[in-house]
Parts: C-alpha cells; sequence; structure tokens
C-alpha cells in the first residue's frame, strides 16, 4: 500500500507542474520578476510603460503676406483728365486705396463727387479710405464727402476713423481743424486720436490727412497740425501721408520741432491726384526729394516690420522709392 501511495504521489506531481501549478525553478542568473503590464498614467505622473514619443513641434508661424496701400490727394476735377490718368494706374496696382483729400472739385458737392471724382477714382470705391480736405469742406457738413462714401468715411458727422491693413494700423485725420472743433489734444478729434494710439498694438503705423505739417510747397508749413505730430510722435508711428500743395515731397524721419532723427516720422506729400501742379516757394528743413513736374501716385508696400514706397507718375518722367523699417 506504501509503494502505490508514492507512486500515485509522485504521479500527480508531474502533472501539476506540467500544467503550471508549480512554477519551475529558475534558470541560474534568470530574471524572474514579473512581466510589465501597460497602465495609464496618472496626470503630471513621469511613469510610462513604454518609450515616450515627443509631440510634433509647432509650426513655424509664417508671415502674412504684405499689404498694400496707394493713393493721393488733390484729385477729381471735372475740366481735366488727370483723375482718369492717375486712376488708370490704380486699375493696374492691387491693394487698399488711400485719399488725402480734396476729393472733388472744386466744392466736394454731390453733383462734383457723382460727376467728376465717380468716373475716374470712384471705380475703386469698394476699397478706398478717403480722407477729407478744405475744399470737401465748403459743402456744409461734408454733405457731399459723406453721401458719397458712406460708412467707409467713419461714422455719421465724425471725419477721422482708423482700421488696420495687414500687420499696420491706419489712422485717417480731419486737418479742416476750424470746422471740426478744432485739432489740439483736447479736442472731440484730438482725445480720440490718444486713445486709438493707446489701444493700437500694432508696432507699425500710418496717419494720413490733408494739410501738411512740414512743406516746401505753395501752402507750406501747417502748424495747426501740430497737436497731431506730437501724438504720433510720442506713440512712434512711422509715416505720414498728405496732400494740399500739389506737388510730391519727402522728408527725413523728424520729430515735431523738425530735427531730423532716426525714431521720427517720415512725410509723404501727395498732392498729385490730378489737380493742377504748384511749383515749390521754399525748401523746408528735411526735405529730401521734391517734385512738381509728374502727376501721379505713392504705392506703399507694409510688410510686418517695414515698408517699401514708390512713387508712380502717369507718364514715366518721374520716381522716387526705398525701403525702411519700423520703429
Amino acid at each position: 500500500m506504501l509503494v502505490v501511495f508514492v507512486a500515485v504521489f509522485v504521479l500527480l506531481l508531474g502533472v501539476a507542474a506540467a500544467i503550471g501549478l508549480i512554477g519551475a525553478p529558475s534558470a541560474p542568473g534568470a530574471d524572474s520578476s514579473p512581466s510589465p503590464v501597460a497602465t495609464a498614467s496618472p496626470p503630471g505622473s513621469s511613469l510610462t510603460a513604454s518609450p515616450s514619443v515627443s509631440p510634433s513641434p509647432d509650426p513655424t508661424p509664417t508671415e502674412p503676406p504684405p499689404a498694400t496701400l496707394v493713393g493721393a490727394g488733390d484729385i477729381a476735377l471735372c475740366s481735366t483728365e488727370m483723375d482718369e490718368a492717375t486712376a488708370a494706374l490704380l486699375d493696374g496696382i492691387t491693394g487698399t486705396v488711400f485719399t488725402a483729400g480734396d476729393n472733388a472739385y472744386g466744392s466736394g458737392t454731390a453733383e462734383q463727387f457723382a460727376d467728376c471724382y465717380g468716373p475716374s477714382w470712384g471705380r475703386h470705391l469698394a476699397r478706398t479710405l478717403p480722407s477729407a480736405g478744405n475744399h470737401d469742406h465748403l459743402t456744409k457738413d461734408l454733405a457731399g464727402y459723406f453721401g458719397y462714401f458712406g460708412s467707409r468715411a467713419g461714422a455719421a458727422g465724425q471725419s477721422w476713423y482708423s482700421t488696420d491693413l495687414g500687420a499696420w494700423h491706419v489712422i485717417v485725420l480731419d486737418s479742416e481743424c476750424d470746422k471740426v472743433g478744432g485739432c489740439g489734444l483736447d479736442s472731440p478729434q484730438g482725445k480720440w486720436l490718444v486713445q486709438d494710439l493707446a489701444d493700437s498694438t500694432a508696432r507699425c503705423t500710418v496717419a494720413i490727412w490733408h494739410h501738411p505739417r512740414f512743406s516746401s510747397g505753395f501752402h507750406g508749413n501747417d502748424k495747426d497740425v501740430d497737436p497731431f505730430w506730437r501724438a504720433l510722435y510720442a506713440a512712434g508711428v512711422d509715416v505720414v501721408l498728405n496732400g494740399h500743395d500739389h506737388d510730391y515731397e519727402r522728408f527725413a524721419p523728424q520729430d515735431p520741432d523738425a530735427n531730423a532723427t532716426p525714431d521720427g516720422i517720415r512725410q509723404f506729400v501727395v498732392g498729385t491726384g490730378g489737380a493742377s501742379l504748384r511749383n515749390f516757394e521754399q525748401t523746408a528743413a528735411n526735405s529730401l526729394v521734391r517734385s512738381a513736374i509728374a502727376y501721379g501716385v505713392i504705392k506703399l508696400v507694409l510688410h510686418q516690420a517695414a515698408y517699401d514706397w514708390q512713387f508712380i507718375s502717369v507718364d514715366g518722367s518721374f520716381t522716387d522709392a526705398g525701403s525702411a523699417t519700423c520703429h
């Protein structure tokens, strides 16, 4: 009986080993620890069950395409065809059109906008940022100007506004100071300007209005807009575009007191949109380039932190071009 019991016991041990109920002894040097099991790690844990895979790096931001701003001031007379000639230049230039005032001669009436401005620059109305000039103001309350440009000229009864164009901030002001409550920083327009400059986050800014602070032309320097310059200079504005004097003039960057300085504002006078050109009367400080022989438009290509300029004449008789970085 004892022999039978031992035999049965040995037989059962063999079966148990065969089906894994009793672990087999490890081979010398073998790792007897259990195999790892993949589990989700809690948030913030550095433990992972498998080698981590680094996320793909964010794509490098691409610079948006530059914007184009093109235009002039002192534009449309029914008695001449030079506004048609400058409008033909605009036909071949994509981008946003600006006007630097005196859009429709002689008094900015609804009829003059319809009959003189409309057939030439008017075909670019849908892409135009207008500004008002003294001739536009000869019609009470800018009725012809607002009636033609509508909401593109800003809020009703307020002839100043701002917008963004590409990476740039664009400010449009009204320099007919005695018709708009003044141009001082305590005036409605001045208070608006200071706030607009404070609200803008753009690195690069261009301002547009009619009367130039500095000019070698027939009208010369206009001190009434000095508060504009001081506010714009303090905010680091880069470019000012004006009309009023019927010529083209480019200034070196300068401060409000006409001191040339790299951090100053570069001013362009572009009163070459169609009204009769006039000769220069003197040479203002910091005036670099002057021309009273060519009708045309200025084209600004507005990059992220720089700009290119080019004056394009209708007959190819004059040009001026260059580039600069923003402040």
